[in-house]
């Protein structure tokens, strides 16, 4: 997606727009004013300069790294590669990551970076280049390492980038350190990566959305049925985040009536097969055209169509003042950060829509990044120690009953009792029993305070959380 011009869209900065969502929750604290703004401001914001050569020819690579808080250490927040990078953008997601670790109980405070660069257009060779320069940088600095900033992959990075900021962390670093391996997430299994991860941030969004559709009490104010089977969804953005989001919707009995990317929208009011559309995207190189469904050649059109849940999972400020009386879902999932604008928000409110905020609902990548970080820490693998003994118990106690009930239960439904956790399954369980629960506290605040909304209701409870751990350090009186 084309990230939109504020201008156009009569929007005010990313940072100002987290402000002002910020600023509607203090009515609802009791909390001097200069204690909330320094859980605002951010702590440390590092700009870099520095020279690489690439193509015989010396160019200078614009890069941020931005630590938003320190109540809670270390650091943690993603890196994207992107010629749109901003200090304000950094600064925003590094926020939005303080909030949201806070809301889910991740032991972290926000952090994010950003290298000004376009990685599509840069040979793989280069972009090593540049990302061993960087990394560097912030070693100098004192900005990464496993207690202190522990960076993870964004927009325009993946494992690849993060194994050669690990690798050169490793050969930085004193020799004989540990827990090198905690220096970032988001890294390959090879490298000390945690199977999950991938797909952690899709996940998510689909386990809040699916625990937003079990409450009864919601769905009557929207007109819809409890549960997600049969739901219509529409997903801005194949992504990473858009393309596992979808899938989990579709498994469990959604429908995807839309899919929108950069070039265009395909529409089609009776289902999408989710893996059929990128297989056509990957053998054409554009989800239009897609056999059986219609074409929006305007994607920001897909946002206005009619569907009972809205995943916006590209870029921010994608609804706004302009198109928010528009948009005729019933539920806005927000997959991607900042899509709606505090203009938009108010808009959205007064339809009747329910707004799923990005500060709980795409917390699932850097919750099954604080697994891996835990995982490094613990240098051992999930299940390793306990997934035999596990069998083995459940063995037994088959035996014992089969003995009792003097039947043999059929091999197929054996084989399910008798399997022990994997790496997997752990991580998948704790992402969804943390989305469960993330969810029902903002949902109990909401209702207990009298609050509107959730994503008022979401920064409360993160306030709360960050005043209650600078007062327990002894930092507020």
């Amino acid at each position: 997606m084309s990230k939109q011009n504020p201008m156009e869209t009569g929007t005010c900065s990313f940072f100002s727009c987290v402000e002002k969502n910020f600023d509607k929750a203090t009515p609802f604290l009791s909390i001097e004013q200069g204690l909330l703004e320094q859980i605002k401001a951010c702590n440390a914001v590092y700009k870099i300069h520095f020279p690489v050569k690439i193509d015989n020819t010396i160019k200078v690579i614009e890069a941020y790294r931005v630590q938003h808080s320190h109540h809670k250490l270390p650091c943690k927040g993603g890196i994207r590669y992107s010629t749109k990078v901003t200090q304000d953008e950094v600064m925003t997601l590094a926020a939005l990551m303080t909030y949201k670790c806070a809301i889910v109980d991740v032991p972290f405070g926000g952090a994010k970076g950003g290298i000004k660069i376009d990685p599509q257009s840069i040979s793989m060779d280069n972009l090593e280049t540049i990302t061993r320069r960087y990394t560097s940088e912030l070693i100098k600095k004192n900005f990464i390492g496993p207690g202190i900033d522990v960076p993870a992959p964004d927009y325009g990075t993946g494992e690849r980038e993060m194994s050669w900021i690990l690798d050169t962390f490793m050969s930085l670093c004193p020799p004989g350190e540990v827990d090198a391996l905690a220096c970032v997430t988001g890294k390959p299994i090879s490298q000390g990566g945690v199977r999950g991860r991938k797909e952690a941030t899709g996940l998510g969004v689909f386990y809040g959305i699916r625990e937003l559709c079990r409450m009864k009490q919601e769905m009557n104010s929207i007109g819809l049925d409890v549960g997600l089977c049969g739901k219509t969804v529409i997903i801005q953005g194949l992504g990473n985040v858009g393309y596992h989001a979808a899938i989990f919707f579709q498994q469990f009995g959604a429908l995807i009536v839309g899919l929108a990317e950069r070039e265009g929208a395909i529409y089609n009011p009776k289902g999408l097969n989710v893996k059929d559309v990128i297989m056509h995207l990957q053998n054409t190189g554009s989800i239009l055209n897609f056999p059986h469904a219609k074409n929006i050649y305007n994607a920001e059109q897909a946002l206005e169509l009619e569907c009972d849940i809205l995943i916006p999972a590209a870029l921010e400020n994608v609804i706004h003042k302009h198109n928010a009386h528009k948009i005729k879902s019933k539920i806005i999932g927000e997959a991607a950060n900042g899509p709606i604008t505090p203009e938009a928000d108010d808009i959205l409110e007064k339809k009747g829509i329910i707004i799923v905020p990005d500060i709980y609902l795409n917390a699932g990548g850097v919750t099954v990044s604080y697994f891996e970080w835990l995982k490094n820490l613990s240098h051992v693998r999930y299940g390793r120690m306990e997934k035999r003994f596990s069998e083995n118990m459940n063995s037994e106690l088959l035996q014992v009953i089969e003995n009792i009930c003097k039947t043999n239960i059929p091999t197929t439904e054996k084989k399910l009792i008798l399997r022990g956790a994997r790496e997997i399954d752990l991580v998948h369980s704790g992402l969804e029993d943390t989305m469960i629960e993330g969810f029902h506290k903002i949902r109990n605040l909401k209702n207990t305070l009298g609050i509107k909304n959730l994503r008022t209701t979401a920064f409360v409870l993160a306030i709360k959380k960050i005043i209650d751990s600078y007062e327990k350090l002894g930092i507020f009186p």
